[in-house]
């Protein structure tokens, strides 16, 4: 995509912006930015929750935090940029789920995504909701589009954010638990995604509550069921998958942050504190129970042993559907 890469106008632009956007003191502080990456596209998720949180975070640093979004590759190319960043304290990321998929559905990543980075902090969890467009999609609930795709698995498609990503193995474990099929339209990101759902170009797909809220309630887009374990508290009426009939189905996100490999346990310390005051802040929280987040600032070790066992998790997820590393 064109937006993977920022020119070094465009870098200096917003730099130039987000020092604009804060008071004097917080520029004061800092003697140099923090440049917080994350490997999505605007409008995501994970965009969503980091721009909400980016203000309050760079009061708490001291230094102004410039979110640089670098999409594509399922989220490789930023988390490349992550890793390869100099371990110096003035570069970390913001990942989710895909950071520890990676290796089930790529046959070459180029980056451990264990060794290669350093955890800070598993932010938080954002549910996710099976969306579809109501023009292509009659149904109204999880039954009737199951119903639909066994009575014409060839006819529907569904989007995802790129091949291998969590909302690509989210849809697939849909499908495979339903015993039902359709077929797979990967784009570069949430928002081209987003725009052909809505335009009727796909016909569904998971989306993160934060992404779509809006255009559910719009209604461009249907909320068929909700993929959590549990109802969202914002969306009450809309039942789970799990209760719609599809067992056992559960999947939702989460975010954390990280550096690369190498950062200093100073550093480590200075941003899970600061990522700590951050989604603490009042407005924050406001912001984050407004979108559904869960907010949890889980401690470095804990994190590195959490990013394990998700490894491991969809590992086991990726062979129960088939899937085959592309």
């Amino acid at each position: 995509m064109n937006e993977f890469f920022q020119t070094r106008r465009q870098l200096l632009a917003g730099f130039g912006a987000a020092a604009l956007a804060l008071p004097f003191g917080v520029r004061a502080q800092g003697d140099r930015p923090i440049t917080l990456i994350l490997p999505v596209s605007v409008g995501s998720g994970v965009d969503t929750i980091t721009r909400s949180a980016s203000e309050a975070l760079s009061h708490a640093l001291g230094q102004t935090v410039v979110v640089d979004n670098r999409p594509g590759a399922g989220g490789i190319i930023g988390t490349s940029a992550i890793v390869k960043a100099e371990p110096n304290g003035s570069t970390i990321g913001m990942v989710s789920n895909n950071h520890v998929v990676y290796p089930s559905v790529y046959k070459s990543v180029p980056f451990d995504p264990i060794a290669d980075i350093t955890p800070i902090s598993v932010v938080g969890s954002t549910p996710f909701m099976l969306v579809a467009n109501p023009n292509t999609i009659k149904a109204r609930n999880i039954p009737e589009l199951v119903s639909a795709l066994k009575a014409d698995p060839d006819k529907y498609t569904y989007a995802s954010s790129g091949n291998g990503t969590i909302l690509h193995l989210a849809v697939e474990m849909f499908v495979h638990q339903a015993g039902a099929s359709a077929r797979h339209i990967p784009y570069r990101g949430v928002a081209p995604m987003m725009t052909d759902l809505i335009g009727g170009q796909v016909d569904f797909g998971v989306l993160s509550l934060p992404s779509v809220k809006k255009q559910v309630e719009s209604g461009a887009l249907r909320a068929l069921g909700a993929c959590g374990a549990k109802r969202m508290e914002s969306l009450p009426d809309l039942p789970t998958l799990a209760e719609q009939g599809v067992g056992g189905y559960e999947c939702d996100g989460w975010f954390a942050a990280v550096g690369p490999a190498g950062l200093s346990d100073k550093d480590v310390q200075r941003f899970h504190q600061a990522l700590e005051k951050a989604f603490n802040d009042p407005a924050v929280r406001v912001s984050m129970k407004a979108q559904g987040n869960n907010i949890v600032n889980m401690p470095p070790k804990e994190t590195a042993a959490y990013f394990r066992s998700e490894m491991a998790k969809y590992a086991a997820v990726v062979k129960a559907a088939g899937l085959q590393p592309v």
